[in-house]
C-alpha cells in the first residue's frame, strides 16, 4: 500500500537521510535552500530512478535571497515587488530543471502579531519578517492577499505545479475572518500546509489562538501537514523541539496532542499528505519506523 507521506531535505540531498528515512511505499520529497547544482540534480535523479514526487519549499535554492522567505504581503512596494520577482526567477529556474508537484511559500509574510501575545520564543530571522496588528489594518491584508491569490493562481497554472501557502503565525484576520477562507475557494488550486509544531506553540502562548478551530477551520484546504512534535515545559520554555511523532509523546506532559490535530483534519480531509519535517536523528531506528506505523494507522482509522 502507498503511503502519503513525505520526507524533507534541507541545504542538500543528504543521502544518509534518504536511505534512512525514505520508504519504497512514500509519496515523495520536500526540499528546500540545496546549496549547489549537484544537490538538486541528485534529487531529480532519484525521483525519476524511483518514482517519487517533488514538492518544493520555497527556495530550491539557498542565496537567491536574503531572507528565506517571500514577503508577499509587505505594505512597503519595493520589498512586495522584490519578492514577486525573486519568486518570479525562482519558479522559471525550477520549472527549467524538474516538475514539481506543488511549490510551498509560508503565509502570510510578514506575518502579523497579535501584541496581547509573548513571541519572544519565535524564531524571526529579520526584523522585516514580522509587523504588529496595530500597524497592519485588515484592508491591507485582504488587498495583498487578493494580489497573492491571483498571482499563484496563474504561475501555477503556467508551470503546472499546486500552490501551497504554508500558515505561519496567524492572527484574527485569518482565525476570525471569513475572507481567507473565500479565497481558498474562489482559487480552488491554491491549497494549505499546516505545520503541528507551529500550531501548538502558538497555542500555548498566544491567548487569542485556538489550534483545534484553526484545524476545524481550513482542514478542507490543506494539502499537507508538517508533522513534528513538541514539548513545552508549565513555565513555557522549550523542552525537546523537531520530535518524530510517538504514541507515548503525552499532551499531558507538554507534548503537542499531535492525534488530536490528525484527526481533526483526517476526517474532514483525507487527501492531506503527511511530511514528516522531524529529525530523525533524535531516535532510533525502531522508533522511527514505530511514527510510521502510527501516523499510518490513524489516518486508516479515520478511513474505514
Amino acid at each position: 500500500m502507498n503511503h502519503p507521506f513525505l520526507i524533507g531535505q534541507y541545504g542538500h540531498f543528504d543521502y544518509s537521510k534518504y536511505y534512512r528515512d525514505y520508504r519504497a511505499d512514500f509519496h515523495g520529497i520536500e526540499a528546500c535552500l540545496f546549496q549547489d547544482l549537484q544537490d538538486i540534480n541528485n534529487l531529480v535523479k532519484e525521483s525519476c530512478s524511483n518514482s517519487f514526487r517533488i514538492g518544493i519549499h520555497f527556495p530550491l535554492r539557498a542565496g537567491v535571497s536574503r531572507l528565506r522567505d517571500a514577503l508577499f504581503l509587505s505594505k512597503e512596494d519595493t520589498i512586495r515587488k522584490e519578492a514577486y520577482a525573486i519568486a518570479e526567477q525562482e519558479l522559471a529556474y525550477i520549472h527549467s530543471l524538474m516538475q514539481p508537484e506543488y511549490v510551498l511559500f509560508h503565509y502570510p509574510k510578514p506575518v502579523i502579531l497579535d501584541e496581547h501575545a509573548d513571541w519572544t520564543s519565535w524564531r524571526f530571522d529579520d526584523s522585516l519578517e514580522y509587523v504588529y496588528e496595530k500597524e497592519y489594518s485588515f484592508e491591507d491584508f485582504n488587498r495583498y492577499s487578493d494580489e497573492l491569490f491571483e498571482w499563484l493562481a496563474r504561475k501555477g497554472m503556467e508551470y503546472g505545479f499546486m500552490p501551497v501557502l504554508e500558515f505561519d503565525a496567524l492572527n484574527k484576520y485569518v482565525y476570525e475572518q471569513n475572507d481567507l477562507q473565500e479565497l481558498l475557494e474562489q482559487y480552488s488550486s491554491i491549497k494549505l500546509c499546516l505545520d503541528t509544531a507551529r500550531l501548538y506553540i502558538q497555542d500555548r502562548i498566544d491567548p487569542n489562538f485556538h489550534a483545534s478551530a484553526v484545524l476545524e477551520q481550513y482542514a478542507k484546504y490543506t494539502a499537507a501537514i508538517h508533522l513534528s512534535n513538541v514539548q513545552i515545559a508549565h513555565d513555557g520554555s522549550l523542552m525537546h523541539s523537531r520530535m518524530p511523532v510517538l504514541p507515548d509523546q503525552l499532551p499531558s506532559s507538554g507534548w503537542a496532542p499531535v492525534e488530536h490535530y490528525l484527526r481533526t483534519v483526517f476526517k474532514q480531509n483525507r487527501e492531506v499528505r503527511i511530511m514528516f519535517e522531524h529529525r530523525s536523528d533524535k531516535v532510533t531506528d525502531e522508533q522511527l519506523e514505530q511514527c510510521y506505523r502510527w501516523v499510518a494507522q490513524i489516518m486508516e482509522e479515520i478511513k474505514s
